[in-house]
């Protein structure tokens, strides 16, 4: 079997005049702060402390063979986004970091794959860039759950979906500038309460507004973090629908007929957790996702699944590789 990580981040070391110039316009960039560690800074705030696995691949295939990951998939730090740039600034950007990201690979292709990210603000632009990745050697694309106030049925961001099932781009949608920071200050609650809320609005986004109805079967969706708050407010939601026709007004069927149509993660650090979204999701429709290098990964990648108690075998196989592979539309002999 080929374990396979699916959701792992980078960020790229910027060569002097790059970063002076990214601190002075206030833009993501990554400095050095000496013993294989790192300061992910905007402009010249701190942001988030790294260590070197982030950007140095050595350090990550380390990583993978303490783990036994036979495959991982990297892809942007969210912050790396830019969707508030201008277009043309983010579209450059975009190819720099998606090249960037390949060189990474290149270290060891068979091990390393990449999802390249696009400036989703302009759609012309966002499909040329995924179309130009996925011909260069990215498997997909990831995204943010959301462009400014525009959620994913907004129908650019439908078109743009619809624009990655044509031409074979796995999509990852990852969460990112969450919502109500301003009542959040403290304690990463952004992250520990609004990241899973943005996920399960994305989600629902697509499945309430009718939007699956329109998208082709053949688009391979995944949300970051097990869905988010999906899996465990789907009663709520199924409850809703069959109660109430301003729910139910855009969408035919039930909520939970929908599920076949996205897979989730397995980033959830709980048996419980990993457990439900099983059992919610299907066997079929959970990946092996680890959120590594950072603090609120799974260090030891792989683990929560391999011992899990109450997972049997044949779903444990399907988590650790074969649904990667079915997602990421990898040669057979790379599935589980």
């Amino acid at each position: 079997m080929t374990i396979i990580d699916m959701h792992s981040h980078f960020f790229p070391m910027f060569d002097a005049a790059s970063a002076a110039a990214a601190e002075r316009d206030g833009l993501p960039w990554l400095k050095a702060t000496g013993a294989g560690e790192g300061m992910i800074m905007i402009g010249d705030r701190p942001f988030r402390p790294v260590r070197e696995a982030l950007w140095n691949p050595a350090r990550r295939i380390e990583d993978l063979d303490r783990n036994g990951i036979d495959m991982q998939v990297i892809c942007a730090t969210p912050v790396m986004f830019g969707y508030a740039r201008p277009a043309a600034d983010a579209a450059e950007t975009a190819r720099r970091f998606n090249d960037q990201a390949l060189e990474m690979c290149a270290h060891d292709p068979v091990r390393l794959k990449a999802l390249a990210q696009v400036p989703l603000q302009d759609l012309d632009l966002a499909c040329a860039e995924a179309s130009r990745a996925m011909a260069t050697g990215h498997l997909g694309v990831q995204i943010g759950n959301h462009l400014g106030d525009a959620n994913l049925d907004d129908e650019r961001l439908l078109a743009f979906l619809h624009h990655c099932a044509d031409i074979g781009a796995a999509v990852l949608v990852h969460p990112w500038d969450m919502m109500a920071r301003e009542r959040m200050p403290k304690y990463m609650l952004p992250w520990l309460v609004a990241m899973p809320a943005e996920t399960q609005l994305s989600i629902l986004s697509l499945i309430l507004s009718g939007a699956f109805e329109r998208l082709p079967k053949s688009l391979r969706l995944c949300f970051a973090h097990g869905g988010g708050s999906f899996a465990f407010l789907l009663g709520r939601v199924e409850n809703a629908w069959a109660q109430r026709d301003i729910v139910r007004v855009d969408c035919p069927n039930p909520p939970s007929s929908y599920l076949d149509r996205f897979y989730v993660d397995s980033a959830l650090f709980s048996t419980e957790s990993l457990r439900l979204v099983v059992d919610v999701m299907g066997e079929d429709r959970v990946v092996l996702g680890s959120d590594h290098p950072f603090p609120l990964g799974e260090e030891a990648i792989g683990q929560l699944v391999r011992t899990h108690d109450t997972l049997s075998t044949t779903a444990k196989s399907k988590i650790l590789g074969g649904n990667a592979a079915r997602w990421l539309a990898l040669n057979e002999t790379v599935s589980a």
